[in-house]
């Protein structure tokens, strides 16, 4: 049995190291959804309910359905990176279902 979790997302307009540096200090995770034959889509979540989240043990098990915009986009989260001392998450993959 698979779980589904939701996980509000907004869209970010600017990209790379910088723009991803000033996210995290405003407590947001910088992400992707990729796949399905479309182009990628460049996002970012609220650090505080993705470790809520990764701490419940079956965020990798199970679909997530990111809301970005009003729109509902069902994922299966592919990679987490997290920061090697404090091991908070850094960037999200995510692979549309």
């Amino acid at each position: 049995m698979s779980n589904t979790l939701t996980l509000p997302a907004e869209t970010r307009a600017k990209t790379g190291k910088g723009a991803s540096r000033t996210l995290r200090r405003e407590g947001r995770v910088p992400a992707v959804i990729y796949g399905g034959n479309a182009e990628p889509i460049a996002i970012h979540v609220e650090a505080k309910e993705l470790i809520r989240q990764l701490n419940t043990g079956t965020f990798f098990d199970g679909v997530i359905e990111l809301t970005v915009d009003g729109q509902t986009i069902k994922t299966t989260p592919k990679d987490v990176a997290f920061h090697p001392v404090s091991d908070r998450p850094e960037h999200v993959d995510f692979l549309r279902a």
